[in-house]
């Protein structure tokens, strides 16, 4: 790991990423926490409906995003971006309506819809070796997991002293961070696109469906597709219903809430520093598809604690780490595959389709986990999500062939 961060511009843009997932971590417990403020026990629905408006921003915007802005350099997309999520993170500790809520999360949801593929398909360039690549998807990963952790201990440190609005300004902080830490980058020029002879609206239209097309084509990507939708059911119920559960269900306070958001991190983050080494050795596609049916197994172990232990929170927690290890094993090795499988001028298009078509599958499972929780009933929402993550764990091992021809079969470890 200290290879990848010798190199200068990759430090910065991790360092960005870091400071700016940590102020998205304190924005996680602050929502939900303000959610619960407003709603009460419908905080369930308030942020079912609220992510999903969040899955409608990222599934809109980063695709044409992506296919507009291709020459704009990318210094200047991520900062921009960072300057809208800044703007609108000031205005959140003044919200009293729900709609209000609505609108400002569409808002800075179609800026982080910038940022992100943005942000990833500038590290192929800078890290341009496959082991380097490897080593720099894993911290990528860590730090979304050390986020998880270290965002929610923060959070419960903080709300000993102060009310939830302050964590608004710890957002604005890590916005503003990461913006300046990217100014300090140097970031390779965006690739020039490839003459076609289309007019330029055309070519527009055709980018903005590219990466879509080149991931259908494409056996693993495919697979990586299907897979995407037990990663919206798990990560679904652990941000929609933490806060339903541990407040309404457990009778815990705003600590517990940050503690049992940290055990879902916790997981994430153990895995994340062992995959490097389990990928030399084990197929992509055998860690990804365990990782689906960890969720798959976790998410039915929900249904069971709500209906039979309901007094039990450590239960609960220790679901929330067997969560957390599955997402980890789906989510970091998709990069992965999508840089093999896709040439470097059009990475770009097809990290920002990975982008949104994965959040399509949100705008399924966040209504679920919070509508269906709040109105039928929590145990009802949990099995639901189970079954909709077994039946798409086994299309995508029936879908991924076992051998493909890009080389994400197995990543390969250093040479000898």
């Amino acid at each position: 790991m200290r290879g990848v961060l010798a190199n200068r511009t990759f430090r910065h843009l991790f360092a960005a990423q870091v400071v700016a997932l940590v102020g998205t971590g304190l924005l996680t417990v602050g929502l939900g926490l303000l959610a619960f403020d407003i709603a009460g026990p419908q905080a369930g629905a308030v942020l079912g409906t609220a992510l999903a408006i969040k899955m409608v921003a990222y599934v809109v915007v980063a695709p044409v995003v992506s296919a507009l802005t291709v020459a704009v350099p990318r210094k200047t997309l991520l900062v921009g971006a960072d300057v809208v999520r800044v703007l609108i993170a000031l205005s959140l500790p003044f919200v009293e309506k729900v709609w209000l809520i609505y609108v400002l999360v569409f808002a800075l949801q179609a800026a982080s819809a910038t940022f992100t593929p943005a942000f990833q398909s500038v590290i192929p360039s800078v890290l341009t070796t496959e082991n380097d690549y490897n080593r720099g998807l894993s911290l990528s990963r860590l730090a979304y997991d050390l986020e998880a952790v270290l965002s929610p201990v923060l959070a419960a440190g903080l709300l000993t002293v102060v009310t939830y609005n302050v964590l608004f300004v710890g957002t604005v902080v890590g916005f503003v961070l990461s913006a300046v830490l990217v100014v300090g980058a140097v970031l390779p020029p965006a690739l020039s696109l490839p003459a076609t002879g289309l007019p330029e609206e055309g070519t527009r239209r055709h980018r903005i469906v590219r990466g879509v097309r080149d991931m259908a084509a494409n056996p693993a990507l495919r697979g990586l597709l299907v897979v995407n939708v037990v990663v919206a059911a798990g990560t679904s119920l652990v941000m929609v219903n933490t806060v339903v559960y541990v407040r309404d269900t457990f009778g815990g306070g705003d600590a517990m809430v940050a503690a049992t958001l940290g055990c879902f991190g916790a997981g994430s983050m153990i895995t994340a520093l062992l995959l490097p080494r389990l990928l030399r050795s084990v197929a992509v596609r055998t860690v990804m598809l365990g990782g689906a049916v960890l969720t798959s197994t976790g998410l039915a172990v929900v249904s069971v604690i709500l209906f039979a232990a309901p007094g039990q929170p450590v239960l609960l927690m220790a679901t929330w780490v067997v969560l957390g290890v599955g997402g980890c094993l789906m989510t970091t090795p998709a990069a992965r595959l999508i840089v093999d499988g896709c040439p470097p001028d059009r990475r770009a298009a097809a990290f920002a389709a990975q982008f949104s078509l994965s959040h399509v599958c949100f705008l399924l499972t966040y209504p679920i986990a919070g509508w269906v929780g709040a109105g039928v009933g929590q145990v009802e929402a949990a099995l639901i999500l189970s079954a909709l993550a077994i039946l798409a764990t086994v299309v995508a091992a029936r879908m991924w062939p076992t051998r493909v021809e890009s080389g994400a079969a197995v990543m390969p470890g250093p040479k000898r």
